[in-house]
């Protein structure tokens, strides 16, 4: 059975490739999930590719990922900088979790330098802008072989 890998995305997401381009790059959130399913493919995962604006429902993916998948990829976006509820969820499940972000963040605005998901995450992956995701797939690969 292939393993699976739940690739969560956060709010405005959506909008790529047209939100602020100079900063998120021209790829849309369907052109980085094109790439990072063949990618999953050739290291032998499934990847579960999620978009939501909602903070819960984020959660409740994070939390579904304990019994439904080898590892988690999440981009929390805004959620970032205020969610303890996705650092608590994170920290619960006990699946390795890979946080990316396409920006630089510690280059942008002060608020954007604290992440409540950082300290449980068990990587960080910023300012690659779409290549960050198949970066933090590397990552997680190797994470995962080793359990």
């Amino acid at each position: 059975m292939t393993a699976t890998i739940f690739v969560l995305n956060g709010p405005n997401l959506n909008l790529l490739g047209l939100r602020e381009p100079e900063v998120y790059g021209s790829d849309t959130l369907n052109d980085i999930e094109d790439r990072v399913r063949a990618r999953g493919k050739t290291l032998g995962f499934e990847i579960d590719f999620r978009q939501t604006n909602v903070e819960g429902q984020l959660v409740d993916w994070v939390q579904e990922a304990r019994t439904k998948a080898k590892g988690l990829i999440i981009n929390p976006a805004a959620y970032t900088h205020t969610s303890v509820a996705l650092h608590d969820a994170i920290k619960a499940v006990g699946v390795p979790a890979i946080e990316v972000h396409l920006s630089n963040t510690y280059a942008r605005e002060d608020f954007r330098h604290h992440s409540y998901v950082s300290p449980v995450a068990h990587g960080i992956v910023v300012g690659f802008g779409a290549y960050g995701y198949e970066l933090a797939l590397e990552g997680l690969a190797r994470i995962v072989s080793k359990n």
